[in-house]
């Protein structure tokens, strides 16, 4: 009897799993759907998800874009979301995307090419060693970043160093201008829901929220 209840819980367990992952892919669906709709594409877009921005990050990106209209727009990983804030802005704002990948770099060139967006400036920054103890963007690329009203932190790679982006705080702190917006990806690990409460605690008159997102993203505004 034990080894039948065993069984039947794990069915359960299996069937909620399956349930709540199908849940995700319609959400998902949902976001995607309301991007193609606000969004002018003149070409195809890249695949979103897994290793890139998931639809509903994307759509929350466009939306503080529309809605605040920053000057200046910094990315700590290109992609994407470069394409999606290239568009929203309309060319008013000037992006500049960090990437430690000369690859992911050109990739995201090309793609911003075949859209005919002109207003972002893609930096290869290669890892080295950080005083924080991990590796992290070359600050020699960061240097003239003043006055960012976007700040959004979806790079270096963290799945392997759950501090690996913890390091912006510091870098970026006083580069940000006095209504920055900063949004951080994958806050559903430890290491970048812990940065959120970071930059929470050093801008206390900022309001901290997490977004119940696919990988979870943290906005402090």
């Amino acid at each position: 009897m034990n080894k039948v209840a065993g069984q039947n819980r794990d069915i359960a367990k299996s069937i909620k799993a399956s349930n709540k992952e199908m849940w995700q892919h319609y959400r998902q669906s949902e976001y995607f759907a309301q991007l193609l709709t606000l969004v002018k594409l003149t070409a195809p877009l890249p695949p979103t998800r897994s290793w890139a921005a998931s639809p509903d990050l994307l759509l929350t990106l466009m939306d503080l874009v529309r809605k605040n209209r920053p000057k200046l727009i910094v990315e700590l990983g290109s992609g994407i979301s470069t394409l999606i804030m290239a568009k929203a802005s309309q060319g008013r704002t000037k992006i500049v995307s960090i990437d430690h990948s000369e690859e992911f770099a050109q990739k995201t060139r090309e793609m911003l090419k075949n859209h005919g967006v002109k207003n972002v400036e893609i930096r290869v920054a290669p890892l080295k060693a950080h005083a924080s103890g991990s590796d992290w963007y070359d600050l020699t690329f960061l240097k003239n970043l003043k006055n960012i009203d976007l700040l959004v932190i979806d790079g270096p790679p963290g799945s392997k160093n759950p501090k690996a982006r913890q390091p912006a705080l510091k870098e970026f702190e006083a580069k940000l201008s006095p209504k920055a917006v900063i949004v951080i990806d994958d806050v559903n690990r430890d290491g970048e829901h812990e940065l959120a409460e970071m930059f929470a605690k050093a801008f206390p008159k900022k309001n901290l929220e997490i977004l119940p997102h696919e990988k979870g993203s943290a906005v402090i505004c």
